[in-house]
């Protein structure tokens, strides 16, 4: 078992383990045991009830954080012609549409948050797959990075305003990050209500019994903080 530190402890000392907290209470309960010196990331990990294993219990959508997540987004956008102009003028950091660029992220460069692209480079993108997927940058339409040209710019727009995927893992959970702990208690708790209903809403067909079993609020460095995962705000 991993030791930790006497500020850790004494952090871990402030939450009671079996209380499940108002959503609010818990963000603020995190903002104070806040012990480090630098802007911590805030994550929520959620437990489901859901069987990875079945293709109709698979939760992959998206959701727009209503106050961004407090970090700079880098987004590559793979387009051409008048389409990647209109990427570059829309904020686009970095923009494939040459041989060089596509050779570079084949190489393994991926100094990037998000990958976008029109469905004509869908064949281009798809020879980065070992590269990208592997990272979860490959372009999605579900995700809604892989857009229409007269879209493109609504889709960087998004991306850079705080748009996260999110997506069931192996062991039944999801992990998101919403935001620093620089935030209010009360943008988290707008962030963290956005996240669940979001999950809410993207319940697989084959989703049955108890769907959300367990949320937990942490930040880099501090100890989680269980939440009613049936607190009103949390539910549709």
């Amino acid at each position: 078992m991993a030791s930790h530190g006497k500020k850790y402890l004494e952090a871990r000392g402030k939450v009671e383990n079996e209380r499940l907290y108002e959503p609010l209470d818990a963000i603020t309960l995190l903002k104070n045991i806040h012990f480090t010196n630098f802007d911590e990331t805030v994550e929520v990990h959620m437990r489901t009830g859901l069987d990875p294993r079945q293709a109709d219990q698979q939760i992959r959508d998206v959701v727009v954080m209503p106050n961004g997540l407090g970090k700079q987004v880098t987004v590559v956008v793979f387009a051409q012609g008048e389409t990647a102009d209109a990427a570059r003028e829309a904020g686009a950091d970095f923009v494939a549409d040459s041989d060089e660029m596509v050779e570079k992220i084949q190489k393994g460069w991926t100094e990037f948050d998000v990958a976008i692209a029109t469905p004509d480079m869908m064949g281009t993108v798809g020879r980065l797959g070992r590269v990208l997927g592997p990272r979860g940058l490959m372009p999605n339409p579900k995700a809604g990075t892989v857009v229409q040209g007269d879209k493109i710019a609504d889709a960087i727009k998004e991306a850079k305003a705080g748009r996260i995927e999110f997506r069931l893992d192996k062991t039944a959970n999801i992990h998101v990050q919403i935001g620093k702990l620089s935030f209010t208690a009360e943008q988290l708790h707008e962030n963290l209500v956005a996240f669940v209903l979001a999950v809410r809403q993207a319940r697989p067909a084959g989703a049955s019994g108890s769907f959300i079993r367990r949320i937990t609020v942490t930040s880099s460095m501090s100890p989680g903080i269980k939440v009613d995962p049936y607190a009103s705000s949390l539910t549709l």
